[in-house]
């Protein structure tokens, strides 16, 4: 057992980790007591002191604080009358938030309850109804998606038997039907995925891995946590497919702590695959051995950066490595890894299914494929949506009930935290990466966040700059100092402490992280906020 999961599981079993528990960890191991600590140190999930009967976590960004968490967050802990027995805590995003504003319970996501019925779940916790709440909550609700070919009953992974059956070069068909249909990855980047399936292939390795990155922890980015609820099955046999593809035995599925409910969906379906032999010795009847884990991340949006996500499984602080070398070349253990987002698995599987033709065929007018978006902010039901690519972002807010209350759109955000904001006039974008691109934003993962004319953007924006200050790992001096300088002076500016000429300082530090910061996150951290004073330049406070 690494030690990572070792600590996990000391804390479940205990609450917390003391420090006699890590000197006697340190001694039973074998390994440095700095070794702990330099780990409890760094993940958010670990705790050195007992927790009480009850910890509330509370979201604090961006979906979540226009949803108003501040003050039902107040309003809590009033009713609460100072309680001993319970701690409030504010924390990054839940990746909750279409139940915006978000809260866990004793780490038991409360979605689709959200903070304004906090007393109601404080009261069924304590009268041992929680269960039951939750149950009735948490319905699980079949959904038909154009993605999956197994809708209506039909058995499943029969796209890797049938392609063991008919005995063809699994590698190259793979590769072959998905650089046909240019699918890119899911998580962000947009790197070509038959592209890196075909460079790990070609690797001169015996040992090598697939890793799907469930870490989805940016703001308003929650699509993955439905894929792996609804169809597990797509993201298990995509990984398989991956695996006879590149030649690897060892697929591992890195999950983020939060998604708890989604991890028991996706480990019944990987005992499932067990059962029926898709698994195992002899995966699907394919002569070569893969098997699938799960690994429950300590905490943290910057392991959703793939390098940061090996340094965890590797035991270490999850800090983004130098590039090159790339992880296809040199990834867990040394080894060649492919690394791909749950969606990506997902599509894989129905595109070596169907074929590029049937992909080509689901896009509007000229734009090819299909696309899971999650959309959150001010509609009337958030939630996520599998649309064809060339789908207007104006259309996905009429599918998720419109604007909230019958308010005019403002500005939204077409792909997480990180995208750059966009006014309403471009609502009427193609949801494509070249075409958001064009329209001067990304679409990154397809987290769209919708803000009506009410939302005060600049605290918005602040608010998704000191996220991403929260979240810097810290390991490289421009991103560090860089996002806690960008907060200074947007909160000094914001308190009228600082005349807004000053914000221009932001276009040369924003200059300095883009060239200088190891990863994406420090690349980001200014942008939304630079965008927003560029296009909604009335809401700089006087």
């Amino acid at each position: 057992m690494t030690l990572l999961r070792l600590l996990i599981e000391k804390q479940h079993e205990l609450g917390y980790l003391s420090d006699d528990v890590l000197r006697g960890l340190s001694v039973s191991e074998r390994v440095p007591l700095y070794r702990l600590e330099e780990l409890v140190s760094f993940y958010t999930v670990f705790r050195r002191t007992p927790p009480k009967s009850f910890t509330i976590d509370v979201c604090r960004d961006v979906c979540c604080a226009a949803r108003g968490c501040k003050g039902a967050q107040k309003k809590l802990l009033e009713s609460l009358n100072g309680r001993d027995d319970v701690e409030v805590r504010e924390v990054s995003c839940l990746g909750r938030c279409d139940s915006a504003p978000a809260f866990t319970l004793n780490d038991i996501p409360a979605a689709p309850l959200t903070l304004n019925d906090g007393e109601e779940v404080l009261a069924a916790f304590q009268s041992q109804q929680l269960a039951n709440l939750w149950e009735v909550a948490n319905e699980f609700i079949p959904r038909k998606w154009k993605c999956d070919p197994y809708a209506n009953g039909i058995r499943h992974y029969q796209t890797v038997q049938h392609l063991v059956e008919q005995r063809v070069d699994i590698s190259a068909t793979c590769i072959e039907k998905i650089k046909a249909t240019n699918l890119t990855g899911r998580g962000g980047a947009g790197f070509p995925t038959g592209l890196k399936w075909e460079i790990v292939s070609k690797e001169n390795s015996e040992t090598k891995y697939v890793i799907c990155n469930a870490d989805e922890s940016e703001p308003g980015t929650f699509k993955d946590r439905e894929i792996l609820r609804h169809l597990p099955h797509l993201v298990l046999e995509g990984m398989l497919l991956a695996g006879l593809t590149i030649g690897s035995e060892t697929g591992i599925v890195y999950i983020r702590h939060e998604y708890g409910p989604e991890r028991e969906f996706l480990e019944a379906a990987i005992q499932r695959a067990y059962e029926l032999g898709i698994l195992g010795e002899d995966a699907a009847g394919s002569g070569q051995r893969f098997d699938i884990e799960v690994f429950v991340s300590p905490g943290g949006y910057i392991l959703g950066e793939e390098t940061a996500l090996l340094e965890a499984l590797e035991d270490k602080r999850g800090e983004p490595r130098n590039k090159p070398p790339y992880p296809g070349q040199i990834g867990l253990w040394g080894q060649p890894t492919l690394i791909n987002n749950v969606e990506t698995f997902a599509l894989a599987t129905s595109i070596v299914h169907h074929g590029p033709e049937w992909w080509h065929a689901q896009g509007l007018g000229d734009f090819s494929g299909l696309k899971f978006v999650s959309i959150s902010g001010d509609v009337n039901l958030p939630g996520v949506f599998e649309v064809p690519m060339g789908t207007t972002f104006n259309e996905v807010i009429e599918m998720a009930g419109g604007m909230l209350d019958g308010k005019t759109l403002k500005a939204f955000l077409p792909g997480g935290a990180s995208s750059l904001f966009m006014k309403p006039e471009l609502s009427s974008t193609p949801i494509d990466f070249d075409a958001v691109k064009k329209a001067g934003s990304m679409l990154g993962t397809g987290a769209i966040m919708v803000f009506h004319e009410d939302r005060n953007l600049y605290e918005l924006a602040t608010n998704i700059t000191r996220f991403f200050r929260n979240e810097s790992c810290g390991k490289c001096v421009p991103c560090r100092v860089g996002s806690e300088k960008g907060v200074e002076l947007l909160e000094a500016v914001g308190r009228g402490e600082y005349a807004f000429s000053q914000l221009s300082i932001l276009r040369d530090l924003n200059e300095t992280l883009l060239e200088t910061s190891i990863c994406g996150l420090g690349q980001v951290a200014l942008a939304p906020a630079l965008s927003m004073l560029k296009h909604f330049p009335d809401e700089i406070p006087f």
